[in-house]
This record gives C-alpha cells, structure tokens and sequence, in this order.
C-alpha cells in the first residue's frame, strides 16, 4: 500500500461513538494501511451526541459555506476535523444543523429509523465527495462501511461519473448484517432522481430496504469485503452474479486481509 491513497467513509467511527463491528473496523482498517505505507482520510457524519470538545473537533472555514441540494432545498455544509490520538489519522465530520444536530444516530429513542434519513445519506454522500474534491485529494480506493453509505457507488458512477478526480478510484463496501426492517423511505427515489435521472436502479431505491440498499451499493462497486455472518443469500448471489472479488469474513481475521486485498485484487 505505499504511498496509495485510501478514502473510508463509514457512518461510525470509534472514538467518536460506542464500538461496533463497524466502528471498530473504520478505525483498525486505515490504522493497518497507513502501517503499510498508505495514507487515508475518514469521513463520517457529526452526530450531536459526539462530544466536540473531548475530541477535538473544529471547524474548517475553507472547506465549509457550500450548499448541497437536496430534493430542490439548499442545505448548508459545514466541514468539522479532528485527530485520532497516537495516530496519523484525520477525521471529517459532516455536519448540517437540520440533519445531524440531534443527539442520535440514525434511529430514535425507540429504534424506529429517521423519517429523514433519506436525505440525510444524500447529504452526506454529495457532502463527502464535493469536500474530497476541494481537498485536491485523488483517492485510489474508495472504502464504504455501513448501509448508509450505500449511495455513493451510484452517485461516484453516474453524477460524478465526470469528475477527473475520482477517474482511477476503485469502491470497496463492506457489507455488515442488516439492523433495521422495513423501508429507510418511500420517496427515496424520487429525492434520489433529482440528482441521478433515468433508470439507474430505480426498482432498488423504490423499496429501499436494507437487501436493495446493499444490492445498490455492489451493483456499483469494484470489490465487496464481507464484514459479518448471516448476510443474506440474495446479497451473496449478486456478488457472484457481477463476479466481484471478495473477502469473506473468515478471511478478513487473518493478518495483513485488507491490505493484501486491496493490493492483489482492487489496486
């Protein structure tokens, strides 16, 4: 991984938040590449319920002030930075006062999802990829964590299928089980079609449930990396059906799995 540039996006990140799977791996997997020689930058959204001044976060003027359209509204992007202690690692946060204010993450207080987190991962993914571009930044991979990530294969391929600096960058999704039922929205696909007309998976973002989010996603990717057991069969049958390379879970326990992947089979 020398001198290769590695993007993590994930919806969790430890410190930042209480340690899952995926937070955990959205910490460990660039502290590895970065090891290996690589650099990386992680983006994540800033919840309310991080705390900024324990972590340190301030605000960026330079990268912040642009507007992101969002089902024909503006809504104001502010970019937050911080350091992992005893690491060479940065973290951006998105932030919007509408969005991500409120002290939780992506459910409320009785586990129901955001009637909002719609627009809130189209948000984020034009959030993340307009800040990495006026960062100058050309990542050579681009690795996703998490469902709510599941957007920006779709729109790295199609609305920004231009942008000279993402014109080598390979997606990667880790695929984690599934922790919600039921639809994330009803109208994602007509918010989703103010950016990305025609039929680029419509009947996928029609019911946006967590299968066609994850399909979404892969249908768009280079590369999956299988971070947990019980994913579901129709999942593991589109990965062999687009014939992605893949590292299964069993696999990722080994030493040096993400960085040997990325090399032998992304890069």
């Amino acid at each position: 991984m020398q001198n290769k540039k590695v993007l993590i996006i994930s919806s969790e990140v430890t410190p930042y938040l209480p340690q899952t799977d995926q937070s955990i791996n959205s910490f460990k997997i660039p502290k590895t590449i970065n090891e290996a020689g690589g650099q990386t930058r992680i983006f994540m959204p800033r919840y309310g319920m991080i705390n900024e001044r324990r972590h340190q976060l301030h605000e960026v003027i330079r990268l912040s002030g642009m507007n992101m359209v969002i089902n024909d509204m503006d809504m104001p992007l502010i970019i937050k930075v911080a350091s992992i202690p005893k690491e060479r690692m940065q973290v951006y946060f998105i932030d919007n006062e509408e969005y991500f204010k409120r002290k939780a993450m992506l459910k409320d207080e009785e586990g129901n999802l955001f009637s909002d987190n719609d627009e809130r991962m189209i948000f984020f993914t034009k959030g993340v990829i307009e800040t990495v571009k006026k960062l100058n930044w050309s990542p050579d991979i681009i690795h996703l964590h998490g469902w709510f990530t599941s957007l920006f294969p779709l729109y790295m391929k199609t609305y920004f299928a231009e942008d000279p600096i993402f014109e080598s960058s390979k997606i990667v999704t880790s695929i984690y089980p599934s922790d919600f039922e039921g639809s994330v929205s009803s109208e994602f696909e007509d918010k989703v079609a103010f950016d990305v007309p025609g039929e680029a998976e419509k009947s996928l973002l029609k019911d946006a449930n967590y299968e066609n989010l994850i399909k979404l996603a892969t249908n768009f990717s280079d590369g999956v990396i299988l971070s947990g057991e019980n994913i579901p069969e129709s999942i593991l049958s589109n990965i062999d059906d687009k014939q992605l390379p893949a590292l299964t879970f069993e696999e990722s326990a080994k030493e040096n799995a993400y960085v040997d992947f990325f090399n032998n089979q992304i890069i």
